[in-house]
């Protein structure tokens, strides 16, 4: 491990429990329309809980804020909320439409971006674009939900809202004089040609936990005054609870310095306002949580606490004009321990100078230093990847038994949500309240089991033990279903992700240097169940092929994978059996790995490779109707469907459902075969009297070993020698699979509408490069074209595994019919150079990936943006806007090469 200050810290904070993971921005980006809000008879979670609602409801499992900070247990908070004198609200949230609402599902409709953060969130910076005019909530509303499928959505820009740059930047800092002691900055700089008016506030409040009945038990604010308050030029407030302890939360006074004046400080509880909200005769307090939006906004302070006590406090700067192109700036101090004298000297500055140059110093031993032009832009891309990972920690809490009970103080939810087809009524036993990567804190403010994955990937480059303990967290028997499934995401934990979780754990332990055996353990061991779960539950037949349903890509098919079957019909999918041939090998590679070490894993090696033949055998034979999934006259893989009568039809359909064959790709290392007997002798057994199963253990060598020999070095591979050339062929063909940023996910050749016979009845299927017409999957999310990063991660990985077992000597078209031919591995990089460019500025200096939405000029173009996706033809991003999620992969790439030659 480098010796920088930030990784010494790691070192001392292994556990998510350490101090100096106690405070984080782990406030969710979004809690309104979540499930664990939804106690609706309906299901309707956007509905149940709106925006709308989100500044006068108090809420129940969460909490929300723009550049927020919060305890691990989330049960202190500290946000920013601005008021420009125009807007109807307080900003102390973003806004975006609703699934309903949006003519392409839900979209968030604001600008911010997360510019850096070290791990132990010792130093972290993010900037909140906020328009100087009305922010035009209705207006956003009334037009997407006059547009189509087939109509781009009307976005902030398209308000007028940004034009001539008329919004400020608000630049909020955090950084840690220690683990106890944050030290807060945010400013604010006018970019429009006037001045203009600005309220900046920190809001400080704790989560409701005590109006449901469970704990009555109430935290505590109060404004603090001399002689409690010694330092002088401070405002201040204590914060009391039961766990935490005492916090107090400083603020600089009137300052010639910073050119803040002096500010207010108000109080409130944080409870609803069902007068307001639902016309009740009484609110729970007298002093409701927007109480501050009542007083800032309309000017009606009667809400207030007059005592300055409460569950939630603000302190509120106003600024009464910017000037265009200057900038103001408040600090604050959020800490546990003795306020300091002068809390806001030169101390406070040499923090903030510290952390930012101990930021500098990680980033500088992470990000490899590459001598090549684009390597000052790759580090910037990949330093603001990590950013947004780590800005999309968040703490979420969730028990299901209980979301379903209700709560004693309140009337009992409808029966309906307890039956057998309630939403998670089988997942009573899950149970988190822990700090999770989320792959979008707005759009997907809840953990998704497969994105999760590859966020621990990247996330293994900076926080090798955070990414292991997240691996190991959905293995808890509090998180993983007693049968062994891993829970999917809130909105139906029993819906099937593709098995990428063992892949993830593999690579973390490689990253991490190959050392954590204990880690590799625990997660092999509890992935056992994970296995036996998908073998029983997904293999019909025994036929070993897999059925699955969506599999996360959503509306790839052309109809819905889980749903939308015919009656009395099931479906062999090439990807589901993919994915299972893809589990196989990895845990066969984690079995030798710990075989080393304790011989007892050496028959599960065995085990698995044994289980990897039979699929492999499956899917290149013929499958349980007798129709196999390969097809010859194409040189493609597809899905079967097969009928109760027997009948068998094959879908062509060229998808990233048939590329996913390449995925089943091992190398043994060269000590398997020498050192684990068991391993060694199963396998020749193997190949003596089950020689029609051993079609996938490829015997090509380098020439190294001797004629008649046995070699070493084993390759594991459900394509290879012809079909393998085949596959790639349409793989590399610029008119299906290869755009310039990468791998679509459903060929090009589809730009006309391309129609297939499903059961008797015709379903149509086009190639769309950018955002769905479809409303399968609430209509955000489309796999019918676009790039998504993981999966062409996954494909560049199992190239680059090829080229170094039997496929090292393949060389192929790139592009198809170019007869520029390239190894393997040269494609492999080529394409993983591919998804990198997406993020560099090309002449003009702007990014391919910046969503087309976002204005042109230096103002945006300095910004790296992380979409979901990404068009199929020209990169732009697309679907949630700021899902540093698995798209922070690309710093994985750049990483890498450090570790990769």
């Amino acid at each position: 491990m480098p010796d920088t200050a930030e990784h010494r810290r790691l070192s001392e904070s292994p556990e998510d429990s350490d101090p100096w993971r106690l405070w984080g921005p782990y406030l969710a980006g979004r809690q309104w329309g979540t499930v664990r809000e939804d106690y609706s008879a309906d299901g309707n979670a956007w509905d149940f809980f709106p925006f709308d609602h989100a500044h006068r409801r108090a809420y129940r499992w969460g909490e929300d804020g723009i550049a927020g900070l919060c305890d691990r247990f989330g049960f202190l908070n500290l946000g920013i909320a601005l008021w420009n004198g125009k807007d109807d609200r307080l900003k102390e949230r973003y806004f975006g439409l609703t699934n309903g609402q949006g003519n392409h599902g839900e979209d968030v409709k604001e600008h911010w971006w997360h510019l850096d953060a070290t791990p132990t969130h010792s130093w972290a910076k993010t900037l909140y674009r906020y328009p100087q005019a009305a922010y035009p909530y209705e207006e956003l509303v009334r037009v997407n939900g006059s547009r189509s499928r087939t109509e781009p959505e009307y976005e902030l820009a398209d308000t007028g809202v940004l034009a001539d740059n008329r919004f400020f930047d608000i630049e909020t800092v955090h950084a840690k004089a220690s683990p106890d002691d944050v030290c807060v900055t945010i400013t604010a700089t006018n970019h429009g040609p006037e001045s203009a008016p600005l309220d900046l506030v920190a809001q400080l409040w704790f989560r409701n936990t005590w109006a449901w009945g469970r704990d009555d038990r109430r935290p505590h604010i109060r404004r603090l005054r001399a002689p409690e308050l010694s330092p002088a030029g401070v405002v201040a407030v204590e914060a009391t609870h039961g766990f935490l302890g005492r916090y107090v939360l400083a603020a600089e006074a009137a300052s010639s310095t910073s050119g803040a004046p002096a500010p207010e400080v108000l109080f409130c509880d944080n409870e609803s306002n069902n007068v307001e909200l639902f016309g009740a005769p009484s609110n729970p307090s007298p002093y409701p949580k927007d109480a501050l939006d009542a007083a800032i906004v309309r000017g009606d302070r009667s809400l207030l606490n007059p005592a300055e006590e409460g569950t939630k406090a603000a302190i509120r700067w106003h600024f009464p004009a910017i000037a265009s192109g200057a900038s103001v700036t408040v600090r604050l101090r959020l800490t546990g321990e003795a306020l300091p004298l002068d809390p806001f000297g030169v101390g406070f500055d040499d923090v903030l100078e510290d952390r930012e140059r101990e930021a500098d110093e990680f980033y500088a031993a992470v990000v490899p230093q590459d001598p090549a032009p684009s390597a000052g832009e790759d580090a910037l891309v990949a330093r603001r990847a990590f950013a947004g990972l780590l800005w999309g920690k968040q703490h979420y809490r969730y028990s299901v038994r209980e979301w379903l009970e209700g709560d004693p103080a309140f009337p009992a939810p409808p029966p309906d949500r307890e039956s057998a087809w309630g939403r998670n009524s089988g997942w009573r036993h899950l149970a988190l309240a822990d700090i999770i990567s989320m792959p979008d804190e707005w759009e997907y403010p809840w953990f998704a089991s497969w994105d999760l994955a590859f966020h621990c990937v990247a996330l293994a480059h900076i926080d090798p033990d955070f990414a292991k303990n997240q691996l190991v967290l959905l293995c808890r028997e509090w998180a993983m279903h007693p049968d062994g499934q891993l829970p999917a995401y809130e909105w139906a934990f029993g819906d099937v992700n593709p098995p990428v979780h063992v892949w993830a754990a593999w690579q973390v332990y490689c990253i991490d240097g190959s050392r954590d055996n204990d880690f590799l353990t625990r997660v092999f061991a509890k992935l056992l169940l994970n296995f036996s779960w998908w073998v029983n539950r997904k293999d019909a037949d025994g036929s070993n092929l897999f059925e699955g349903g969506f599999l996360g890509m959503d509306n790839i098919g052309a109809f819905d994978r889980s749903k939308g079957l015919p009656p009395g019909h099931r479906l062999e999918q090439s990807d589901a059996t993919s994915w299972m041939g893809f589990y196989c090998l990895t845990m066969m590679r984690i079995a030798l790995e710990l075989a080393r070490e304790d011989r007892v894993w050496d028959d599960l090696a065995t085990k698995f490779l044994e289980h990897y033949l039979t699929i492999a055998q499956a899917m290149n034979t013929f499958g349980s109707g007798g129709v196999s999934l390969w097809d010859e006259q194409d040189g493609f893989f597809y899905d079967v469907l097969l009928g109760e009568d027997g009948r068998q039809e094959r879908l062509p359909i060229r998808s990233m459902v048939g590329l996913l064959p390449l995925l089943g790709v091992a190398v043994t290392p060269d000590w398997a075969v020498r050192e684990l007997p068991d391993f060694a002798q199963n396998l020749h057994w193997l190949q003596r009297h089950r020689e029609d199963e051993m079609g996938a253990l490829l015997r090509e060598t380098d020439g190294a070993t001797p004629e008649g020999t046995e070699p070493t070095r084993l390759t594991f591979a459900v394509l290879h020698d012809e079909r393998l050339v085949r596959v790639l062929a349409r793989l590399l063909d610029e008119g299906e699979f290869l755009s310039p940023y990468g791998l679509r996910s459903l060929s090009a050749a589809y730009r006309e509408p391309f129609t297939v016979d499903v059961a008797g009845q015709p379903m149509s299927i086009t190639y769309l490069p950018g955002e769905s017409d479809s409303g399968l999957f609430g209509g955000n999310s489309n796999w019918r074209g676009p790039v998504w990063f993981p999966v062409n991660v996954l494909v560049a990985d199992a190239l680059a595994v090829y080229a170094e077992g039997s496929g090292a000597r393949v060389t192929v078209d790139f592009p198809t019919g170019s007869g520029v031919k390239l190894a393997l591995g040269d494609v492999a990089r080529e394409l993983e150079e591919r998804l990198v460019r997406l993020f560099r500025p090309d002449a003009n200096g702007r990014r391919p990936s910046t969503p087309r939405h976002h204005p042109s000029g230096p103002l945006w173009d300095a910004h790296p943006t992380f979409s979901e996706y990404f068009h199929g033809d020209t990169g732009a991003g697309i679907g949630a806007s700021h899902q540093t999620g698995w798209t922070a992969l690309v710093a994985h790439l750049i990483c890498r090469r450090w570790i990769i030659p």
